[in-house]
């Protein structure tokens, strides 16, 4: 955990992956941020390996524990009067409500904008959705694979027309990448309450984010002959052969993203111990070798399909160019940028030293460093409410009332 948001505190009313692991992110970063939970039924997502998903794997709820890692749990039945009462309670000391209940649940339940301002006129309002909060559709959920994915353009563009079926998503790829556009926000909004006296109404949806990153094909789609969007060339008619994927004698993929060709060709053929391409007329430019890239495709093919893997990263340990392996994830536990730079912390949950996901955000120079696990559903209750003053009288009243757990 970092100090960049130490004294913030974070009431977070969400379920899922996308709104909560902005939480995490933002506790990652020093924030307090505060889980409230059904008392009973908790975080849905808690409950996704009984519906079949294998999300317990070596006893470890990593999907809860990646999204959910640094916060404090307080289990509270809003739906009920003295539910409610806490919640507000809770609401007029933090800095930051954030929320991922659909419209007609959060008037339902009393927590919306004008609700939480009537306690606390100074808090910053977040709301992630599916689609945004305007529009015909803006009372309607969404998850990151028909929001994100479908909606927003993702998996039209990575599915190839030749292929059958569609392409489909990584469990929470959008969430994930919403998570962090949420986190910015919130930054951003305590920065403008801090220098400006105002508090903002901050809003982010998965299909706004989803069109964020696919932003050069949908600003081209308007701009070129209707229905053909960015060119795009199969791997063995690639513009730039240096910028292109190629296989290993043993079969993995590396891919050259080398976008200035001419600076690095003969470099390069130095390195795959082809020294006679540099010469050749065929390739003797970006030019020429765009007019015969088929034919400079089919030589690095040739090239790439000599040696392994790892006697690529053993040539190419001096190449000025970029490139990479095409790696799995498990293979990104024992990259060394990985280790150096400190993107998988460790923590312990239960008996268990696992890893999780660093935010990609450093401060100072310093990675992330171990982190807190996801807690229990409800762990903070008592906790947390005597920190707001109640007694233990109090506390037992609310119990009896089944407001919390």
């Amino acid at each position: 955990m970092q100090d960049i948001l130490s004294g913030v505190r974070i009431l977070e009313v969400a379920q899922w992956w996308f709104v909560p692991a902005s939480g995490a992110v933002l506790a990652d970063w020093g924030a307090d941020v505060i889980k409230v939970e059904h008392p009973v039924t908790g975080d849905p997502q808690r409950g996704l390996s009984a519906a079949g998903f294998s999300f317990k794997e070596g006893g470890v709820d990593f999907m809860m524990q990646q999204s959910n890692r640094g916060k404090r749990s307080v289990g509270i039945d809003i739906k009920t009067d003295e539910g409610r009462e806490l919640l507000y309670k809770l609401a007029e000391k933090a800095d930051v409500f954030v929320t991922s209940f659909l419209p007609a649940a959060r008037r339902k339940l009393r927590i919306d904008v004008e609700d939480i301002r009537a306690v606390n006129p100074d808090i910053i309002y977040v709301r992630g959705s599916g689609q945004g909060v305007r529009g015909p559709d803006r009372e309607k959920g969404g998850y990151d694979a028909s929001a994100f994915w479908a909606r927003g353009g993702i998996a039209h563009a990575l599915t190839r027309p030749e292929i059958e079926l569609p392409i489909m998503p990584r469990a929470a790829f959008g969430d994930s990448i919403g998570a962090m556009t949420i986190a910015g926000g919130i930054a951003g909004a305590l920065f403008r309450r801090e220098r400006h006296g105002v508090a903002s109404i901050v809003d982010v949806s998965l299909l706004s984010t989803a069109m964020w990153v696919l932003a050069p094909d949908i600003v081209a789609s308007k701009l070129v002959e209707p229905g053909k969007g960015i060119p795009s060339f199969g791997r063995s008619s690639a513009p730039n052969p240096l910028a292109n994927s190629y296989k290993t004698q043993d079969g993995r993929w590396l891919l050259m993203m080398m976008l200035q060709p001419d600076r690095y060709w003969a470099d390069f053929c130095r390195h795959i111990e082809r020294p006679d391409l540099i010469d050749d007329e065929r390739f003797a430019d970006g030019k020429t070798r765009f007019q015969n890239r088929e034919a400079c495709v089919a030589e690095l093919d040739g090239e790439f399909a000599k040696h392994t893997l790892k006697q690529w990263f053993e040539r190419f340990a001096t190449l000025e160019g970029p490139w990479a392996p095409m790696q799995s994830a498990a293979e990104l536990h024992d990259d060394p940028q990985t280790l150096a730079n400190g993107y998988l912390p460790e923590m312990q949950v239960g008996d268990r030293q696992i890893q999780v996901v660093a935010n990609p955000v450093q401060f100072d120079e310093a990675p992330l460093g171990e982190v807190s696990p996801s807690p229990e559903m409800g762990q903070h209750t008592e906790e947390v409410l005597m920190e707001l003053g109640l007694s233990w009288d109090e506390i037992t009243r609310y119990k009896q009332a089944k407001a919390i757990n």
